[in-house]
């Protein structure tokens, strides 16, 4: 929206697709060790946690499809206020220039999201493929489309608006001024 030189709408997209895919290599590998864990090494059923971890995703995937478009809105919406919870403790850290300030800063929105029970993302790319892997009633495609896609969009949405585009437009026309003020005289 700054029209920096150098920041396109391609290259964007581009740092998402790696940052996505980081994202998902990283809580796949976790998912992956903790199901070794949790079934000494898929020699056995997995114990009474991992049968637990293995049933949250059938909730948070058939159980949102069990309601059809209602389900789908209240997936989208928590992914949404998730974003804004965590956008907001990422901003909040800047606030502070000291370690327990940041801490302090981030963990309170970020609490609420995990209480809350709203949908995050990368959160979501570990608890499902570990929960397919310790036994959970529903498929990889159900995961996608009844979680991850709308958890996605609903992230995006959340985190741009309530936080990107509210900071943008409160210090857009400071920005040319505070810019101005950091370039030396000559």
């Amino acid at each position: 929206m700054d029209k920096r030189p150098g920041v396109t709408v391609s290259g964007m997209l581009r740092n998402w697709g790696l940052v996505f895919t980081g994202n998902f290599a990283g809580a796949f590998t976790v998912a992956v060790f903790m199901a070794i864990v949790f079934t000494y090494g898929f020699t056995t059923d997995p114990n009474v946690i991992g049968q637990k971890i293995g049933h949250i995703g059938e909730g948070r995937t058939v159980g949102y499809a069990e309601h059809g478009a209602g389900g789908m809105l209240t997936l989208f919406i928590r992914g949404v206020m998730c974003n804004w919870m965590v956008s907001t403790g990422v901003v909040a850290a800047f606030m502070s220039t000291q370690v327990t300030g940041k801490i302090l800063a981030m963990w309170m929105p970020i609490m609420l999201f995990f209480y809350m029970g709203f949908e995050h993302s990368v959160v979501n790319m570990f608890l499902f493929p570990i929960g397919l892997m310790l036994g959970g009633n529903f498929t990889f495609m159900d995961y996608l489309i009844w979680n991850e896609i709308p958890t996605v969009l609903g992230n995006i949405v959340g985190g741009i608006t309530f936080v990107g585009l509210t900071l943008y437009s409160t210090h857009v026309r400071t920005g040319a001024k505070r810019n101005a003020a950091a370039v030396p005289a000559e």
